[in-house]
């Protein structure tokens, strides 16, 4: 299956299945075990970015792509902050759940705008180009192409996070393999550590921080890098 093939399945899934399944992960509700542990392990990913976000004092300052948004789990406190934040998904239904939940908490939503895109269409120069969670659902060699495009959207800085490619998440991943379902995505891509550095020095910036969520069905690497 090719990259194209990989693309159709994620937005399929995300709009479908999945969908209602992140949807529940994301929000309050009651969830099964593995979901919380998921929806722990998430917000904690958040919550670091945020932290360094925060940290440099200067968030109403930005401008912020949050490429792959979800449900708007960073997009929305980033704009309660005060940062103008453009927010994508390639989901449509995720894309609607976002906006309806800003405009649950949000007073004004004149700071934040939401937009159905895939990664490869989007387009512009921010000061701060976040992708979470979203590499995972592509190969090595797309993962690559869809760094280098976000590092030329990035004028200063680029906040990733990937499952990395380690023995405990291959073994974890195959045993999932066999226990597959309807609300299970049908591919999950493990990256090493090594070969993001080596794209995102490739493209003319450096990690400058990186942090690492791990729980029990979680794991995520989260690089903060910046142009050189």
């Amino acid at each position: 299956m090719n990259a194209t093939d990989d693309k159709t399945i994620v937005q399929d899934y995300f709009n479908s299945t999945g969908f209602d399944r992140w949807r529940r992960i994301y929000g309050d509700g009651e969830v099964n075990k593995v979901q919380r542990d998921i929806r722990e392990g998430h917000k904690q990913t958040v919550d670091t970015v945020l932290s360094w976000l925060t940290f440099d004092g200067n968030l109403s300052k930005l401008s912020i792509c949050d490429a792959g948004c979800g449900v708007g789990s960073l997009s929305i406190p980033l704009a309660q902050a005060g940062a103008k934040v453009y927010a994508s998904d390639i989901s449509e239904k995720m894309v609607g759940e976002a906006k309806e939940r800003a405009e649950a908490v949000l007073a004004n939503t004149d700071n934040v705008t939401f937009a159905v895109q895939d990664l490869e269409g989007l387009s512009g120069r921010y000061h701060t180009v976040i992708c979470l969670d979203v590499l995972i659902h592509y190969p090595q060699d797309k993962a690559a192409e869809m760094i280098a495009h976000l590092t030329s959207l990035a004028e200063s800085r680029l906040i990733l996070s990937f499952a990395p490619h380690t023995f405990a998440l291959c073994l974890l991943k195959k045993i999932g393999s066999f226990f597959p379902g309807p609300s299970k995505a049908t591919r999950a891509y493990l990256h090493r550590e090594a070969d993001v550095v080596e794209i995102l020095e490739t493209c003319g910036f450096s990690v400058q921080r990186s942090a690492m969520t791990r729980t029990r069905f979680y794991f995520s690497r989260i690089l903060e890098a910046t142009r050189k």
